[in-house]
């Protein structure tokens, strides 16, 4: 199938049925409801998960919650946690191959891509957690005479972390990198689509040393293995990346326990082209906004505004360059752009052409289903100019290599047209007027906002986004102060004038 080898050498280590993991061996789960996992490229199953239940997910949050308390990991001093998330970032480098083989199976994501955009940027992250922990202190304060006040950070208990099927290994990395570093135990639940990267990356965390109990894994459909997750009295926190429905439910589940919680839940990002732009860096950046990761990107520049007096050519050329992106085999070096995930989000996709043209818009590039790649989830690229803002293209999340044009004239109408929108997770700026290009970055109500330049993330920086993109940020010390307690701690070096209440003044 692939011209690599690379689905050949790895295809036979795939286990029939994909196993949870619990206090660190694979366990067959309890219930007999199974779910297929389909390889995108050819619609095959390759293999089935056993829905983890409500018992399995109770007994996994259970084994959690006592090494948390034998305290193991959670109270083990910071150089030993340093010292397992370095490792295990070095065995992410060295099993990179594997990891991104598994993910590419899964998702559709070309091979290259999954490498340096899940298998590298996941060891990045445990680099940068475990860095993190080389550097960190408590923070002392002693602006009282004679009093020394001491800020510490505590972990805060059991996690449960969702992860999506687009950021599979990138994804669980960030979330496991953050809370395992503060000392917390954690439950992961991959998404049901594509969870072989995330099983292999769990059994290479006890690899490097990670003591029994505290990561367990369960899979299963967000309905039945993620409400039991999310609903644990157990969960002291979730981290969440994923739609805005399950995020919806999620949150209430978390509000009746005040658990803490995380969420990133996706966007509709405007990318706007001003006249005075370098043209060909604006173009390039407009269609890897778009088309990257197979369309299925959360920041993904889906609105394309475009002023009006370089619209015509731009839409021209950019679909011109739309019409010429490799189409094919993910695993092929050649391929720009591999299949959709799976036949029912190939077909939402594809949805979204109808609803152009029944709201008055323009199909420029019409994307299709490719039928010389057999039975495949591939469809080549679509380029749309929507009449409206209010649009459905424009206000929906379509998650896919799908891109839609709208034209404005001055800068005010720019901006209202990006924060027109109930999403805020990120926003683009092409100008070679610094002064432009700041005031409209300032402007936009969104997380994260790249100036002149396409998807860069900066570890340091916090990622989330305004309204309906989600709840608190990911990245940096945001993520640590997420998964941690601040504890202030008094202690005077001089005593104290003690007042002395109900004591006789006799």
């Amino acid at each position: 199938m692939a011209p690599s080898g690379l689905y050949e050498k790895y295809r036979p280590r795939i286990s029939e049925v994909a196993p949870a993991i619990i206090n660190g061996k694979r366990e067959a789960a309890l219930s007999d409801e199974r779910v297929s996992v389909i390889n995108p490229a050819d619609g095959t199953q390759l293999l089935e998960i056993v829905e983890a239940d409500e018992a399995q997910v109770n007994h996994a949050v259970g084994r959690a919650r006592d090494a948390f308390l034998r305290g193991s990991w959670s109270r083990a001093p910071l150089l030993e946690r340093q010292a397992v998330l370095s490792r295990a970032a070095n065995l992410v480098r060295e099993n990179a191959e594997e990891l991104a083989v598994l993910d590419t199976m899964t998702t559709g994501l070309t091979f290259a891509g999954a490498t340096h955009g899940q298998a590298q940027a996941a060891a990045g992250w445990f680099d940068y957690f475990a860095g993190f922990l080389l550097n960190m202190g408590d923070d002392l304060y002693r602006q009282i005479p004679h009093v020394q006040t001491t800020v510490t950070r505590n972990p805060v208990g059991v996690a449960a972390l969702f992860t999506p099927w687009n950021i599979p290994l990138m994804g669980a990395a960030l979330k496991l990198g953050a809370a395992l570093s503060m000392g917390n135990s954690a439950v992961i639940k991959p998404s049901e689509q594509s969870p072989l990267g995330t099983i292999r990356l769990v059994e290479l965390l006890h690899e490097a040393g990670l003591p029994e109990g505290v990561l367990q894994l369960v899979n299963g459909r967000g309905a039945v293995t993620g409400a039991a997750l999310a609903g644990h009295a157990d969960v002291d926190l979730i981290s969440f990346t994923g739609g805005e429905g399950a995020g919806r439910i999620i949150s209430r589940m978390a509000a009746e326990r005040f658990a803490k919680i995380t969420m990133e839940l996706g966007g509709k990002s405007a990318n706007i082209i001003f006249d005075d732009a370098d043209y060909d860096r604006a173009l390039d950046g407009a269609i890897m906004a778009i088309y990257a990761n197979n369309g299925a990107a959360c920041l993904a520049g889906s609105r394309i505004l475009v002023q009006n007096s370089i619209a015509d050519k731009f839409i021209a050329d950019f679909a011109d360059r739309a019409k010429a992106i490799a189409i094919g085999d993910p695993f092929d070096p050649a391929t720009e752009l591999g299949p959709q995930s799976s036949k029912a989000h190939m077909d939402r996709v594809l949805s979204f052409k109808d609803k152009v043209r029944d709201e008055g818009g323009e199909i420029i590039l019409d994307g299709a289903r490719v039928p010389t790649l057999g039975e495949g989830f591939y469809i080549s690229p679509t380029v749309s100019v929507a009449i409206s803002n209010r649009n459905a293209v424009c206000q929906e999340e379509i998650f896919g290599p799908f891109a839609t044009f709208l034209t404005f004239e001055t800068e005010e109408e720019a901006v209202q047209i990006a924060n027109d929108t109930r999403f805020g997770l990120a926003g683009y700026v092409w100008s070679d007027n610094l002064q432009r290009a700041m005031r409209v970055a300032d402007a936009l109500r969104t997380g994260y906002v790249l100036v002149n330049s396409p998807m860069v993330r900066e570890r340091n920086a916090p990622f989330g986004g305004y309204g309906h993109s989600g709840i608190d940020r990911e990245g940096g010390r945001w993520s640590l102060d997420f998964y941690s307690e601040a504890k202030t701690t008094v202690i005077p070096f001089r005593d104290f004038a003690v007042p002395t209440m109900g004591k006789s003044k006799e």
